[in-house]
């Protein structure tokens, strides 16, 4: 019996020290994206725990104010430490499931402007459009158009609504009631071209194949960063848009 105990924790120890061993190689060795124990740096390509450390700074609804300020402090900072210009919003109150925490609006800086601007949404929502700018949507469009893409033309962010805008209580709020979703209806070229979800998701609208290419490119590289990516193939409400969000939930079609 004794020998029998003694093995065991024989084994456990040696298993300890593997585990230990493993847990410093990957420190020291992995890609930071790929530790979810790392901080995040917007510099960085995406990668498997890119979206875990975004989620460092989502704050539950529930949480005390101090902490609701701490954390949309150091998201905004790192936001300002990668170049982008971006502003405290007001929080809002609109009744029910209509809350928005954490607000802010992204004003400039080293980000592809979106419009209409003043934007308002959760401060995790802009993190995630900022790595999606610019480690997929700028990538995809200087290699598919070899140009950079001028503005990114949206349907807005907040809106105080259910899922698909149904009433009564069972539907389930919609993210846009969170500031935490962006409906994108395409984008604007550099040289002044249009490519639009409506238009173009067929490939047979005026920017062509390559248009079809381009958006099914930044949706694959959406359901990287955000919780949610729904496009014209999920259901006819978004045939003119891609919806994406930060839900807890995760869907991507």
């Amino acid at each position: 019996m004794r020998r029998d105990l003694a093995d065991f924790w024989n084994l456990l120890w040696e298993a300890a020290l593997g585990l230990t061993a493993a847990f410093a190689l990957a420190n020291l060795f992995a890609p930071p994206q790929d530790l979810p124990w790392k901080p995040l740096d917007l510099g960085r390509p995406i990668g498997t725990a890119t979206a875990a450390q975004v989620d460092d700074f989502v704050v539950a609804r529930t949480a005390a104010p101090e902490e609701l300020k701490a954390v949309t402090d150091a998201c905004i900072q790192l936001l300002r430490e990668a170049g982008v210009l971006v502003e405290r919003a007001e929080d809002r109150d609109d009744g029910g499931f209509c809350v928005v925490q954490g607000a802010v609006r992204l004003t400039g800086g080293a980000i592809t402007p979106l419009a209409p601007g003043g934007l308002v949404m959760q401060c995790p929502m802009a993190v995630r459009y900022v790595i999606w700018d610019r480690q997929v949507l700028q990538p995809a469009a200087r290699e598919v158009f070899g140009q950079s893409v001028a503005r990114v033309d949206t349907y807005g962010s907040y809106a105080c609504r259910r899922i698909n805008g149904q009433a009564g209580a069972s539907p389930q709020p919609s993210e846009h009631a969170r500031a935490n979703a962006l409906d994108v209806a395409g984008v604007t070229l550099a040289d002044g071209r249009k490519v639009s979800v409506l238009a173009d998701w067929s490939g047979e609208g005026p920017a062509g194949v390559a248009g079809a290419e381009f958006l099914r490119q930044i949706r694959a590289g959406a359901c990287r960063v955000f919780a949610t990516v729904l496009s014209p193939e999920y259901n006819a409400a978004h045939r003119d848009h891609l919806h994406l969000d930060g839900a807890a939930r995760g869907l991507c079609s």
